[in-house]
C-alpha cells in the first residue's frame, strides 16, 4: 500500500541522507501524500492515469506555485525510490515546475541598511550588518561563531562550510565585520545573537529584519519588492569586487555563477546612485580580464 511505502522511504537510507532542514520538509509532504493515497495500493502509479489524481491532490496549492511544486518534487522522489527498491515497474508522476524566483534585482542600499541601522535594536542591526558584509544565507549566518574566524596574513577571514551545498565558502572579513566581531562578549561563541542573547533560529533572524525593516519604512507597498535579509547577498558583492576580487572569486565566495555576480553588481549599482559610476567602471574591468 502507498501508506506502507511511503514510511519505508522515510526509513531509507536515502532520505536519512538528507540535511536535517529537508528531511523536515519531506516528511511533512511524504505524510500528506500517504494520508490522501493511504487505501490504495502503491502499484496505482504504473497506471498513467494516476498523474492525474495526483495533479488534483495537488490543485490544493494552486495558491501558492512553491507548494505546489514542492508536493510533486516529494511525489517523485517517493516514487523513484519505490521503482529503484523494486517496489513498482515504473511511474508517471515527474512534474514540470510552475514556481521560479529570480532576486536578482533586488538589493540592500547602504541607505536602506542605515535607516534599519538607525531604528533597529543591537542585535537586528548586526544580522543586518553581518549578512551584507559576508552574503551568508540566513542558514548560515545563525550558526556563524569565532571559531570560523581564521587569521591570515593580512588580516582574517571567515571560513564556514555552507548549509546549501555543504562547500566551504571564504570571506574576507572587512572593517565592518571586525567591529561586529570584536564587540561579541568574550562568554559568547555565536557571533549574533536573539534579544536575550540566546541562538538565533534561521526564521527569528529574518522576520526580526522583516519588523524593523518595516518600521524604517521599507515595506513592499512603498518599495514595490519585497526587501528580505536574503537580498543582502548583492551588497556583499558589490564590496568583494570593490576589495579587489575578481568576478570568478566573488562567485566562489557566494556560491553563483560568474553571471549571476555579474548581474547582482551591476543591479546594485544601479539602485546606488552614489556609486554607480565607480562600482560600474570596476564591474567592466573585471569582464574584460574574465574575457
Amino acid at each position: 500500500m502507498t501508506e506502507a511505502v511511503v514510511d519505508a522511504y522515510i526509513s531509507s537510507a536515502e532520505f536519512l541522507s538528507l540535511k536535517p532542514r529537508t528531511q523536515s520538509d519531506y516528511r511533512r509532504w511524504a505524510m500528506r501524500f500517504a494520508v490522501e493515497f493511504e487505501s490504495d495500493p502503491v502499484a496505482m502509479f504504473e497506471d498513467a492515469a494516476s498523474r492525474a489524481e495526483v495533479n488534483q491532490w495537488r490543485s490544493k496549492w494552486n495558491y501558492s506555485p512553491k507548494q505546489y511544486d514542492y508536493a510533486g518534487t516529494v511525489v517523485t522522489r517517493i516514487l523513484n525510490w519505490a521503482r529503484e527498491q523494486g517496489k513498482i515497474a515504473e511511474h508517471h508522476c515527474s512534474f514540470a515546475k510552475v514556481y521560479r524566483s529570480d532576486r536578482s534585482d533586488v538589493v540592500w542600499t547602504p541607505v536602506q541598511v542605515e535607516a534599519v541601522r538607525e531604528r533597529a535594536p543591537e542585535w537586528v542591526g548586526r544580522i543586518l550588518v553581518t549578512a551584507c558584509e559576508t552574503g551568508m544565507r540566513p542558514g548560515d549566518l545563525v550558526r556563524l561563531s569565532k571559531a570560523h574566524i581564521e587569521s591570515t596574513p593580512g588580516g582574517r577571514r571567515i571560513r564556514i562550510k555552507t548549509n546549501k551545498r555543504g562547500k566551504s565558502a571564504f570571506v574576507p572579513v572587512s572593517q565592518a565585520m571586525a567591529e561586529i566581531i570584536d564587540a561579541t562578549p568574550n562568554d559568547r561563541l555565536l557571533i549574533l545573537a536573539n534579544a536575550s542573547g540566546g541562538p538565533l533560529t534561521e526564521h527569528r533572524a529574518s522576520e526580526g529584519v522583516r519588523q524593523w525593516r518595516n518600521k524604517a519604512g521599507l515595506t513592499p507597498n512603498r518599495l514595490g519588492y519585497d526587501l528580505r535579509l536574503y537580498d543582502a547577498r548583492g551588497t556583499a558583492a558589490t564590496r568583494l569586487l570593490r576589495a579587489g576580487l575578481s568576478l570568478a572569486q566573488i562567485a566562489g565566495c557566494m556560491g553563483w555563477s560568474l553571471r549571476t555576480a555579474a548581474a547582482m553588481i551591476e543591479r546594485y549599482a544601479q539602485v546606488s546612485p552614489d556609486e554607480t559610476d565607480a562600482v560600474l567602471t570596476l564591474l567592466n574591468t573585471a569582464k574584460e580580464g574574465r574575457t
